[in-house]
């Protein structure tokens, strides 16, 4: 199969990170045939409105016949925010790892500490924004939840369970998926996972993860 005739899917890194923190899911789904990139975007430097821009010239950047996002905690966020307002038609699914589109406790925990704004710069915002989760219908949405409570959300704010340590697992539902699942995993140790890897493919293959 030619370069130009697979599926492309874009990955975006979470807050404080970078694309390099992708490259493992990207590798693996080179490996299940997509043709996988992993976008940066300035997480604290940049409002809402930039990253979409951002994200639509990745997109339209790319040539394949059919496109896929792929969005870690912040950058599931803004994949939402981008179905909701700037889609490429060629989009068509999108899997949002650990993402809080419902809302982030944790978040708004970090806020109220001293320095916690500052820290999270023009994010915040984002945070901030009123909850919309409203989506097209012909987007294929699944989000993958941590149940496994490593991260930093944990010693800024009392969690409900279950949660991945940083998100919990209500924030990442939302009636518009087509599909939700669990995993016993920690917030950043899910871009490592050989596991949510291949959820991720079969999600993006088939709308629907693995049981």
């Amino acid at each position: 199969m030619s370069a130009q005739a697979r599926e492309a899917v874009l990955l975006l890194h979470g807050a404080w990170m970078n694309p390099l923190v992708m490259g493992y899911l990207a590798r693996r789904l080179r490996s299940e045939g997509f043709a996988a990139h992993a976008l940066g975007y300035r997480t604290m430097r940049d409002p809402l409105e930039a990253h979409l821009a951002r994200v639509a010239k990745g997109v339209a950047q790319l040539d394949a016949p059919r496109v896929h996002l792929v969005g870690h905690s912040l950058g599931g966020v803004i994949v939402m925010r981008y179905l909701q307002r700037l889609a490429d038609r060629r989009v068509g699914r999108a899997v949002l790892l650990g993402s809080p589109v419902a809302g982030c406790r944790a978040a708004a925990g970090f806020a109220e500490q001293a320095g916690g704004e500052l820290m999270m710069g023009r994010s915040l915002a984002v945070w901030r924004e009123p909850v919309d989760v409203s989506v097209d219908s012909r987007f294929d949405i699944g989000a993958i939840a941590g149940t496994r409570a490593l991260g930093l959300g944990a010693l800024v704010v009392r969690l409900p369970t279950p949660n991945d340590g940083v998100v919990c697992v209500d924030e990442t539902r939302f009636p518009a998926l087509r599909d939700h699942i669990e995993l016993p995993i920690g917030h950043t140790v899910m871009l490592m996972s050989s596991r949510v890897a291949r959820q991720i493919a079969s999600f993006l293959k088939t709308g629907a993860f693995r049981r």
